[in-house]
């Protein structure tokens, strides 16, 4: 479903234009020393309308979150939504996954998350899933020693499919569910998540560790 055009967009970005950093390729192989106050940093890859961002910074003061979207209609929604928590400890970046190389150096991140990518159900689109070999070797490159890349998916064919993409390229899984909320709520939801588990639809979830 495409996203509603959101109304006086460009102001909307520039009241909160604290979180988006206009330039993040800047900070390639800087970020500890740009953002010295935090012991770690998380990176988040599409994340939607910010709902996962928001509270995993709010849960996480000593993290810095780095939370990338590229449609501006879902990226203002997420930025609002840390601007009106006061987050000090989330920055946003208007960019594309196949550019992590430019943005962070190799090890930089501790963990990566992936929610609800957008499956690419056709075949001849394999290669745009967030979880193809082409983007997992960019994951492991940026991820430090023992990172984590965290994935959740509504979507079973996708999460299989991944599941062998991870195998094939040597990630090791340290947890594996295909039920994530069977017993309860577990962890942090996105705003797809809430709605598919209020459907009773089970939610898929990989935590591997980099080769």
């Amino acid at each position: 479903m495409r996203m509603r055009k959101k109304p006086n967009l460009l102001p909307r970005m520039e009241r909160c234009a604290s979180v988006l950093l206009a330039e993040p390729e800047a900070l390639c192989g800087r970020w500890r020393e740009a953002f010295p106050d935090f012991r770690g940093l998380a990176l988040e890859l599409g994340c939607g309308k910010g709902r996962f961002t928001a509270e995993f910074a709010a849960r996480r003061p000593e993290t810095l979150m780095v939370a990338m979207e590229r449609v501006p209609d879902a990226l203002v929604v997420a930025m609002e939504r840390a601007c009106a928590l006061e987050l000090t400890n989330v920055r946003f970046l208007s960019r594309d996954a196949k550019f992590l190389p430019r943005l962070f150096a190799p090890g930089e991140d501790d963990t990566l998350f992936i929610n609800f990518c957008d499956p690419w159900p056709r075949n001849r689109d394999r290669n745009r899933r967030l979880t193809a070999p082409c983007f997992l070797e960019l994951y492991a490159a940026v991820l430090a020693k023992n990172g984590e890349l965290r994935f959740k998916t509504d979507n079973r064919p996708l999460f299989d499919w991944s599941l062998l993409q991870l195998k094939k390229t040597g990630w090791e899984l340290r947890e594996l569910t295909y039920d994530l909320h069977a017993g309860g709520v577990q962890g942090i939801m996105t705003d797809y998540e809430a709605k598919f588990h209020e459907q009773g639809l089970p939610i898929c979830q990989a935590i591997a560790v980099k080769p």
